[in-house]
């Protein structure tokens, strides 16, 4: 499965960095490497999703859990792994007069990137993003296609057609519209878990999730929530030129299949694929099955450049 002898004993080296944006923006940003940073195999760059920051999502670690940080599991197969937190999440800029849209954390994306090339090596990126994560995601490589090497989108919603979660979302629309933040605690968090198919996610890994949300955030922007119920589609699938992987959970009420195999016909590399995670709902990293999609990701990442195309 990987070229390393013993993953589980290479040593995880963690850095903390800071960017700005925007004349002084402050964005938060880990990197995870097992040897000297920026000459790994590769570079992944890790988006998160509407309620919840980087580190809670991507650098979880549960005891009794193995492999459960996404970001050490790929740092002991040879990448150098960043996330960051996007404006108004986690440990970057919350204050300032706006509700942190789509188009707004592609910018992010864009900065972290820019980031990432400037003290590390000036290679594409491996880019993964989830849920609307997966958009900003999208439409930094759709906007930015020379940073990106290799593009996945989980729990991707493109009109939104076919989505139970986005129904029942719209009927709050008025209520995210007038404002620039919502709340959470663990409540929500937990929810998130039992709204399309209980039982895919220990209770136990729940449990440390929405603590690690919580510890970071109380309240996270509208501007997501706002794009997905009012504004869908953000992201031209005919202007992702990059390799392009779409993941979808078996049980997942973001992602509608027919919705997303609309936007996999529409992508113009031939180098794209559809993964359908079997005992998975909404959030992959979090499930039962969470090794498969370590898989699913991993073999994405390390597939070989193609030597003929015809």
């Amino acid at each position: 499965m990987n070229d390393m002898t013993d993953p589980s004993a290479a040593v995880i080296k963690a850095e903390d960095h800071w960017t700005t944006k925007d004349g002084g923006v402050r964005l938060f940003l880990c990197e995870k490497c097992a040897g000297e940073p920026g000459k790994s195999a590769g570079t992944i760059l890790f988006v998160h999703g509407s309620s919840m920051a980087a580190q809670p999502t991507f650098d979880l670690h549960v005891p009794g859990r193995p492999d459960s940080s996404a970001m050490d599991w790929f740092a002991r197969r040879g990448f150098d792994c960043w996330s960051v937190d996007m404006e108004g999440y986690g440990r970057s800029t919350k204050d300032r007069d706006n509700n942190a849209p789509i188009a707004q954390g592609a910018d992010d994306c864009l900065a972290a990137a820019s980031y990432i090339q400037k003290v590390r090596r000036k290679r594409p990126l491996m880019v993964y993003g989830i849920s609307s994560g997966a958009l900003r995601a999208a439409l930094f490589a759709q906007r930015h296609p020379e940073f990106v090497g290799r593009l996945a989108l989980d729990a991707m919603v493109w009109t939104g057609e076919g989505s139970p979660t986005l129904a029942e979302r719209k009927k709050k629309l008025p209520e995210f519209a007038a404002k620039n933040r919502r709340p959470i605690d663990k409540a929500f968090i937990h929810s998130i878990f039992e709204r399309d198919h209980p039982g895919t996610a220990e209770q136990n890994v729940i449990d440390a999730f929405a603590d690690a949300v919580i510890a970071l955030d109380t309240s996270v922007p509208t501007g997501t929530y706002v794009d997905m119920c009012a504004h869908l589609p953000v992201v031209d699938p005919t202007k992702i030129t990059v390799p392009t992987l779409i993941m979808r959970g078996q049980w997942d009420g973001i992602a509608g299949f027919s919705d997303l195999m609309g936007f996999f016909e529409r992508l113009p590399n031939p180098d794209k694929h559809f993964a359908v995670m079997p005992g998975i709902s909404h959030a992959s990293f979090q499930q039962k099955n969470y090794a498969l999609v370590y898989h699913i990701l991993w073999s994405f990442f390390t597939q070989p450049e193609p030597i003929y195309r015809g």
